[in-house]
């Protein structure tokens, strides 16, 4: 288990912390292995009735390091590490719940359309920025986000990809509740320890039943990502993730 992702279990809840506050949280391949394994690992092993994630220092997390977008040291037919997250997300029947502490950016929000409940700090901010890198939304998000939030509240969100606030975010469905953020942990943990305390077998049969609803979800996430990593490498992508790290506007004027 990498120190950027931390993990304890406590009263029927296993609490996974993001930790990588001087990068936002922004998430690593390492990271998302050790997040994945967290997850897989307590859902087999039935080691905790509910699953509960935040993020250390002032962010949930900043989505994927750009960094990995650009060096392209991926090795060519290996299954990429946020693949093995994303099935995770897909495939555990325990209670997934998330305490949004500060940004929630990219998989950071889309990750949360797979969350059972999600709370949010009333400083809190969200943002899907596919379109505006060059990318489109993954994580089975295409499907996800329409359900809950509608057709044109989830294109906006997708095609404009501005950032929007708790409230915002609230009213999509996405959040159930917003805490004033020195109360977000404290109350978010007492609902998860709460559901825990109920049978298990409940829980997870409730969960399977609902997601069974949304069809063939891991392998939607399949097909965005086969399309998804295609993307990345086109030079429309290359040049926001450039201008990303060099701070500067992209130019997409050259691009059809």
């Amino acid at each position: 288990m990498t120190d950027h992702v931390l993990t304890a279990l406590n009263e029927g809840v296993l609490e996974i912390r993001l930790n990588r506050p001087d990068k936002k949280n922004a998430l690593t391949p390492e990271m998302y292995g050790a997040l994945a394994k967290a997850m897989m690992d307590t859902d087999r092993e039935r080691s905790a009735r509910v699953i509960w994630i935040t993020g250390s220092g002032d962010a949930f997390t900043s989505g994927n390091d750009v960094n990995t977008f650009v060096d392209g040291s991926r090795k060519a037919g290996e299954k990429p590490k946020a693949h093995l997250f994303l099935e995770a997300l897909a495939m555990i029947d325990t209670p997934l719940m998330a305490a949004v502490n500060g940004m929630a950016i990219g998989v950071g929000a889309t990750m949360l359309l797979h969350c059972d409940m999600v709370h949010a700090s009333d400083q809190a901010s969200f943002c899907f920025p596919f379109a505006n890198l060059g990318v489109f939304p993954e994580a089975g998000s295409t499907v996800l986000l329409p359900r809950i939030a509608g057709h044109q509240k989830a294109m906006e969100l997708f095609l404009l990809g501005d950032r929007f606030d708790a409230t915002t975010a609230q009213q999509a469905g996405m959040v159930n509740r917003v805490f004033a953020a020195k109360d977000l942990e404290a109350e978010s943990l007492s609902i998860a320890r709460r559901m825990a305390q109920k049978p298990s077998s409940a829980l997870r049969a409730t969960k399977a039943r609902v997601r069974a609803g949304y069809g063939d979800l891991a392998g939607t996430i399949a097909e965005e990502g086969t399309a998804f990593f295609e993307m990345v490498k086109s030079p429309e992508a290359q040049e926001a993730f450039n201008a990303f790290l060099e701070k500067r506007k992209p130019d997409f004027s050259g691009f059809d």
